[in-house]
């Protein structure tokens, strides 16, 4: 009994280690983003997502096609650093879907002297060329 319990917990163990390695690029891809924008850095908070007509962005105001139009969104809605305030993730759950999809939902929190404000995203998020970025981003 005590080896089968053991087997088990080595088991464990390795899957657990398994999938928080898988996770890694993508929490540090989220953290790239919190980095950027704290910086008051939209171009750079831009560089996490698919650079395509296909970029598929849901907020309040219903779908953004694009990155360009992404970006124009962003800096339109966040003229400045202060209006920018300062960025945190709360993730919630990291799912791998393939060996190229990963799906993120989370809580945003924004602090600004304007008033904070928050919301829930999920993200699609696929290995591009080697690297990782968010192609659907659904936030409200």
């Amino acid at each position: 009994m005590r080896k089968t319990l053991l087997v088990l917990a080595v088991i464990w163990t390795s899957i657990s280690h398994a999938q928080k390695t898988e996770e890694s690029p993508i929490r540090n891809l989220l953290s790239r983003q919190t980095e950027a924008w704290n910086r008051g850095d939209i171009d750079g908070f831009m560089q996490t997502y698919w650079q395509s007509d296909s970029l598929m962005f849901v907020g309040k105001e219903g779908i953004t096609w694009g990155w360009q139009n992404t970006l124009e969104r962003y800096k339109k809605s966040y003229p400045g650093k202060e209006a920018m305030g300062r960025l945190s993730f709360e993730i919630v759950q990291i799912k791998k879907l393939s060996k190229e999809y990963f799906f993120v939902v989370g809580k945003w929190m924004l602090k600004r002297n304007a008033g904070d404000l928050s919301g829930h995203y999920n993200l699609l998020i696929k290995r591009i060329n080697g690297e990782w970025k968010i192609i659907t981003d659904h936030s409200s």
